[in-house]
Parts: structure tokens; sequence; C-alpha cells
């Protein structure tokens, strides 16, 4: 099977079969190292057949920093990547190297599938949302069920707000819970990039849901970043 690139398309978040998500951070520097990141991935993807180790998709997002990539990889199980790093990774990296020297690979966090997720717009499995925003929070030495009653008290929030600070833009929200047990991820799609960044600056008050999410004291940091869909790659016929 060969590898197909779909240009600025988006992963099939709820695709069957999901069993290991694996998200990494590339800096590359600049708007154009973005773009030829992308197109290097691209090509050193393509001309390789696809290796049918339990991947089921690939997808790159580049970060509106004008700095950061985003790499969402869909995985049958956690072994099927370890699988890929020791037969297939190394070649695909180096030619994309060649391509753009100096790339730093910032982060790579294993997470199963998708915990809980939330659709508040309408969007189609192929049409693109403006922007999408990634939300973690970090917690340190979480003990059984601390992230989930987190993620739990986000869903509270979104519903208690639901009439008096609704989410104009918001699409939908995926959150992943890291293997490590430290992180939850939100993959969060929006309509636009302004959509998002007048909701986060609204000043209404906060409810008493919204405040302890981002007050809990298991907390121990958190980021949000914005990137746009570049390319989903996938298994040929």
């Amino acid at each position: 099977m060969n590898a197909v690139a779909h240009p600025d398309a988006r992963p099939d978040l709820h695709r069957p079969g999901v069993g290991a998500v694996l998200v990494s951070t590339w800096s590359v520097g600049t708007p154009e190292r973005q773009r030829a990141a992308v197109e290097a991935v691209r090509k050193a993807w393509e001309s390789r057949a696809w290796p049918d180790l339990g991947l089921l998709s690939y997808s790159v997002l580049i970060g509106t920093d004008g700095d950061t990539l985003l790499h969402y990889s869909q995985w049958t199980e956690q072994q099927a990547y370890d699988d890929f790093v020791r037969t297939h990774r190394d070649d695909r990296n180096a030619e994309i190297d060649a391509a753009v020297p100096d790339i730093e690979r910032v982060e790579l966090r294993r997470y199963g599938a998708i915990h809980r997720s939330t659709v508040r717009g309408a969007t189609s499995t192929g049409e693109l949302p403006g922007v999408v925003v990634i939300v973690e929070a970090d917690f340190d030495g979480a003990g059984e069920g601390v992230r989930e009653d987190w993620v739990d008290g986000v869903f509270a929030a979104l519903d208690e707000d639901a009439a008096t600070r609704p989410v104009p833009g918001g699409i939908s929200g995926q959150f992943h819970l890291s293997v490590d047990g430290g992180r939850v991820l939100n993959y969060a799609e929006w309509e636009s990039e302004e959509a998002h960044e007048a909701w986060v600056t609204d000043e209404a008050p906060l409810s008493e849901a919204w405040r302890r999410v981002q007050h809990d004291p298991r907390l121990v940091g958190g980021r949000v970043r914005r990137y746009t869909p570049a390319l989903s790659l996938s298994a040929g016929v």
C-alpha cells in the first residue's frame, strides 16, 4: 500500500479502531521553514510504502506562531507505534532533516483514544476548521481519577455557561489522557482564530464552575497553542 497525502486535510477524529494517539511538537523557526517541513514530510511518506503496522492516519498542523508543527497520529495500539519506530521512522526523519536541517523535536507524548468529546458547532468530516486549538493541562503525580474528574469539570462548566457565556465559533473538543498519567490534551476545533480569541478575552465574569477548573490545585501547568490543518496522510488502496 502506498501513502496517500491529503493537503490541508483534517484527521477523522472518531474513526473506528483507534487505540492510541501520538502527539509530537517540532520547532522549525520560521513560517517558510514550517511550509518546507510539511512538504518534506509529504515527500518522505509518499515515496515509501505505507507502514502496515497499525498506523491509521498521520496528520501535520502548522502553528499560528510561525514556528511550531504539531503531529497527530492515530494507531491501533501503542505497540504498533513502537514497531514503526524500530523499523520505519529513521529513514523518513533522515530525509526530512536533509531537506530542512536543524529541526528541534521538542516533545512526544502518548495518549489513549478519545476519553470524552463534545460537538457544539456543525462541520462535516471533510470540512476544515479555521483553527485547531491544542489545550494541555498538566498534573503532577495525579492520583486515580484526578484527570477524569477535571475533564468532567470542564464539561460541567461548558454546560453551566451555555446560556450566559456561549461559545460562538466553537465546533468540537476531543479530550485525551496521556499514558504517563500526567496530562490532559484537548484537541479543539474552532471556526476561526478570531472566534477563539474573542472567547478567551471575553470579559464576562467566570462562573464558579470555570473558576474550579482554572484554579484546580492539582494543576501544575498548562498551555494553549493554535494550529491550522496542513496535511493528513493515510494508506492508499
